[in-house]
């Protein structure tokens, strides 16, 4: 059995054992005694424990499972011999790779005019290889929640121009007899620009780690800077605030437009709020619709019930499945606010499509800057990489967020 899996089960037990505690104080019309309460706040500190473990049990099988699959690809040659073309792109760009390589270990000075010509732009910046680029792109997936959950566009430019449609009008009929089509918005639509924000990496490599194999100081680079834009990116996507801070639009923020569903009172949500959040949002919104939340968050729906006592919130025991609420996958974002004390309202889940609703603009061309002098008493050499992306809500009417009010 997966690791991923044992450690579910245990959250599972954690949960329930809490609902066990609260249960039986809710029964006898009191609250937690002293040491019911110290229980409930070691289950509560185990729970996140778990959240975490989970996390970095299910990157490790992920990681473990691409590095089982064949090199060449099923049935295919390894060396990329289907066609003169194709090798003679692999063969391109196993020299840029190498290149870039050959450049993290000596630095600029070390490379031929011949290599520069490969990994050099026209400013003088050195490029990250395109499958190397896509390699960390990929991964970031694996670390965060926006970028597997929203919908995702490459661009070239450093904005882009997105024009506010209404609703398609249909009708039935015949254009030869006469039928007139519907017009869904008279006018000139509404235009609104994304703007494609400046996001900055740093890894830092040990001299000796320097000498290693090309293969080795490639993942440690693609790993290094996965991370590093990884955590960045998906904190602006859920609560970025927006290009006059230099930041992507995320979801949460004001500018945004998603509409607010205020919960039934404040410091707090029921399980009546749970039900009725998924119906604020249009039935084909609401059909692939997934919860946003912190995991503190998470754990205060977790002990709601309905009218009849089911618990709304169900713990998933399969390996790479999130937890349930009202049927509805349960995604956590650490940033997201969590619910906090009377007396400040806030932005605590929200629930929708997020992929018809928010979008990520990749702008390719990832440029690294080597770092010779700054770490050199440390023994190391830093590597600044500058990642280029743009995110905004492109249709609120998709999500909706739950706010607990003042």
């Amino acid at each position: 059995m997966p690791r991923s899996v044992e450690l579910r089960q245990q959250r599972a037990r954690v949960v329930e054992s809490m609902r066990a505690l609260n249960e039986r104080a809710e029964g006898e019309n009191r609250d937690l005694n002293a040491e019911e309460q110290q229980q409930y706040d070691r289950h509560r500190d185990d729970f996140n424990s778990l959240n975490s473990r989970i996390a970095r049990a299910e990157e490790l099988e992920q990681r473990e499972a691409e590095e089982s699959r064949p090199v060449g690809g099923a049935g295919g040659d390894p060396d990329g011999g289907a066609g003169g073309g194709r090798a003679g792109g692999e063969e391109r760009s196993r020299q840029v790779r190498a290149a870039f390589a050959n450049w993290l270990r000596r630095g600029r000075g070390g490379l031929s005019r011949e290599e520069r010509a490969l990994v050099e732009n026209a400013q003088g910046e050195i490029l990250v290889p395109e499958d190397l680029e896509a390699e960390i792109i990929r991964s970031i997936p694996d670390l965060t929640v926006i970028r597997q959950l929203a919908s995702r566009r490459p661009t070239s430019s450093n904005r882009v121009r997105r024009r506010s449609l209404a609703e398609v009008s249909v009708g039935w009929g015949k254009l030869e007899t006469g039928t007139a089509l519907n017009d869904s918005m008279p006018g000139n639509p509404d235009q609104d620009f994304t703007y494609i924000e400046d996001l900055y990496g740093l890894a830092k490599i040990g001299e000796d780690e320097l000498d290693d194999t090309d293969v080795n100081l490639e993942a440690m680079v693609s790993d290094s800077f996965s991370r590093a834009i990884a955590e960045a990116e998906d904190t602006a996507g859920a609560v970025g605030t927006g290009h006059a801070n230099q930041q992507p639009v995320g979801i949460f923020d004001p500018a945004g437009g998603v509409a607010l569903f205020n919960a039934g009172q404040p410091a707090g949500i029921t399980a009546d709020d749970i039900t009725r959040m998924p119906y604020q949002v249009k039935a084909q919104y609401r059909r692939n619709g997934v919860w946003l939340m912190a995991s503190t968050t998470e754990l205060a729906v977790a002990l709601l019930k309905d009218a009849n006592g089911q618990y709304l919130w169900q713990p998933s025991l399969q390996a790479g499945r999130p937890n349930t609420l009202r049927g509805f996958a349960v995604y956590n974002q650490e940033d997201i606010p969590a619910i906090g004390a009377a007396g400040a309202a806030r932005r605590v889940a929200s629930f929708g499509d997020v992929n018809a609703g928010y979008r990520l603009y990749d702008r390719r061309g990832m440029t690294v800057q080597r770092l010779n002098e700054l770490y050199a008493e440390e023994g190391m050499v830093g590597f600044k990489a500058r990642y280029r992306v743009g995110g905004d809500v492109i249709r609120p009417e998709a999500l909706r967020i739950l706010q607990v009010p003042a």
